[in-house]
């Protein structure tokens, strides 16, 4: 009999289960049909869930068994290729998005935990699993690998970021170390040393420059510790060919990207800690549709064109809106259809660059200011993340659709 593909049952009793032979492929949806009272329920529950909790209860010690109910074996001559089976309560649910089978069953509680300490994680830009060594593991590492050979350990503190760093070189000194390696090249630090403000830098503070042996391991010691207290856990090995990264953290060593220790809640949708960041663990996401927001591009400005905006009229968007317009060449009046791409994505998203606004108060008096045009769909998303009315939060959605 071929026990791994199927579930065997030899001679159901249970109930109004007249002596049946039945086989179930494994590793499939399998439904059970049938007028009632025919046994449905009973060879489902009665027979295959409950031996299903009976084997799995009495595999269990003595102790754990005790503060489980016992559960009779069900009239069955013979049952192979079973495993331990769970069942679902048949009941009307709240409909939320974020219930499944494992959480309705709470199931889902048993495999966040399982996978937390059995999980090895990997780095979600390149995909290499992530490494973490202690202190010791690092030194032991390096007096494996590196016996002999003279060694650079270096302190990253700045890894692609542009800046003349005038300041950090200056601490650095401060804090006695004399050398620095800033984009692959060793250099002394001198008072006022900097670097080119528009480049990409990496920087590296050189702790020690030293040769591997077994007397060293106190001084490899000390550099190491002092490499990663001021790397923020990373330090880098250069034995003059290539450079080797070890971290303390839970961190990808190619991408330098860093990772929360992994817990229960990093597996929940429901948590921030585990929830995907763009849909919040609901699997989809709403978002603002172009379409939806100007239906009729042949419209301008002054006939209601822009929806969300209605006519214009003298509120502090429309203020800023005029003065958009005044500056990039269009008016109220120019069908949206004929603006150019950088008009319509300053109309749409907002503008880079600070633009002047002139503001008049009810009184007459006039004001002017400097100010980042926000644009049409940070005006509605303001309006969505922030307001407590769902009638405000109704009229955004309407603006939006839904994305899987």
């Amino acid at each position: 009999m071929d026990y791994q593909n199927k579930i065997i049952i030899k001679g159901a009793r249970e109930h109004n289960l007249k002596n049946i032979d039945v086989e179930i492929p494994r590793d499939s949806f399998t439904v059970i049909t049938g007028l009632s009272g025919s046994g449905k329920s009973s060879l489902a529950f009665d027979t295959i869930y409950a031996e299903g909790q009976r084997r799995y209860i009495e595999s269990l010690s003595a102790y754990a068994r005790q503060f489980l109910d016992q559960l009779e074996k069900p009239d069955v001559d013979l049952i192979e290729g079973l495993s331990p089976a769970i069942s679902i309560e048949q009941k009307s649910t709240t409909g939320n998005p974020r219930s499944t089978v494992g959480t309705v069953t709470e199931i889902y509680d048993y495999l966040r935990l399982l996978y937390a300490r059995v999980a090895k994680p990997h780095c979600s830009n390149c995909g290499r699993e992530l490494e973490k060594q202690s202190s010791e593991q690092i030194i032991d590492t390096l007096l494996e690998n590196y016996d002999g050979k003279r060694l650079i350990i270096l302190a990253p503190v700045i890894r692609g970021r542009k800046g003349h760093y005038r300041e950090l070189f200056d601490e650095i000194m401060k804090d006695g170390f004399l050398r620095a390696r800033v984009d692959g090249e060793v250099f002394e630090l001198a008072n006022d040393f900097k670097v080119d403000r528009y480049k990409i830098h990496n920087i590296e503070i050189v702790v020690d420059r030293l040769k591997i042996n077994k007397d060293s391991r106190y001084r490899i010691s000390e550099s190491v510790e002092v490499a990663l207290n001021f790397g923020n856990g990373t330090v880098i090995i250069n034995d003059g060919t290539e450079d080797k990264i070890f971290s303390r953290n839970l961190a990808c060593v190619e991408c330098g990207i860093s990772y929360q220790e992994l817990a229960p809640n990093s597996f929940s949708f429901n948590s921030p800690f585990g929830s995907c960041p763009d849909c919040d663990g609901l699997g989809e996401k709403k978002e603002f549709d172009i379409n939806l927001i100007i239906p009729d591009w042949e419209k301008t400005i002054n006939e209601e064109g822009i929806l969300p905006l209605g006519k214009p009229r003298k509120i502090w968007f429309f203020n800023q809106l005029e003065a958009v317009a005044d500056k990039f060449g269009f008016s109220y009046d120019t069908k949206l259809s004929d603006l150019t791409k950088e008009q319509r994505d300053i109309l749409l998203y907002g503008s880079k660059e600070k633009i002047p606004f002139t503001y008049k108060f009810g009184n007459g008096k006039s004001t002017q200011y400097m100010h980042k045009f926000s644009g049409i769909i940070n005006y509605i998303k303001h309006y969505f993340d922030n307001t407590s009315s769902n009638k405000i939060r109704d009229w955004a959605e309407s603006f939006m659709n839904t994305q899987t």
